[in-house]
C-alpha cells in the first residue's frame, strides 16, 4: 500500500504532508518553494510509493473560492499533466492556517518557531491530510 501526499499549495511556498505506509499516521513532510515543488514531487515518487494526493483548496466563508483557489486549481493541471497515474482528490482548507497556528501555541512551540512560514505550511499540509484522512473513514 502506498502513502497519501498532501499538498498545501501557495504561491511562494508549499507545505507538505504524507501517510506512513500503513496510512495511520500524518505527518508533515517539508515546505518547499513553490518554483520548485514539480522537481521535488519527481524525486519524491521516485523514492516513495504515492497512491493518492489531496490538495487543500481554500475557499471563502460563503463557500466561494478565495484568490488563490485559481493558481490551485491551475497546479492541479500541471499535477495531473506531469503524474496522470496518481488520483488526486480537492479538500476545503478552510482554517487550516489558524488551526496551525493553535496546535503550534498548543503544543509548545517558541515565537520565534511560530512565526517561520514554514512550520505553518507544514502543519497546514497535514490538518488537510488528517482531515482527508477522516473523511474516508
Amino acid at each position: 500500500m502506498g502513502r497519501i501526499l498532501a499538498i498545501d499549495y501557495g504561491t511562494k511556498r508549499t507545505g507538505l504532508a504524507v501517510t506512513d505506509p500503513l496510512r495511520i499516521i500524518a505527518t508533515a513532510l517539508e515546505t518547499v518553494e513553490t518554483s520548485a515543488l514539480i522537481g521535488y514531487l519527481k524525486k519524491y515518487f521516485q523514492k516513495e510509493v504515492v497512491d493518492e494526493v489531496a490538495i487543500g483548496l481554500p475557499k471563502q466563508l460563503n463557500n466561494q473560492d478565495s484568490e488563490t483557489a485559481p493558481a490551485v486549481r491551475k497546479f492541479v493541471e500541471t499535477f495531473k499533466n506531469t503524474f496522470p497515474e496518481i488520483p488526486i482528490s480537492l479538500v476545503d482548507e478552510r482554517f487550516t492556517s489558524s488551526m496551525a497556528q493553535r496546535v503550534m501555541i498548543e503544543g509548545g512551540m517558541k515565537k520565534k518557531d511560530r512565526q517561520v512560514k514554514g512550520n505553518v505550511d507544514k502543519i497546514s499540509a497535514t490538518i488537510i491530510l488528517q482531515s482527508y484522512m477522516d473523511s474516508k473513514r
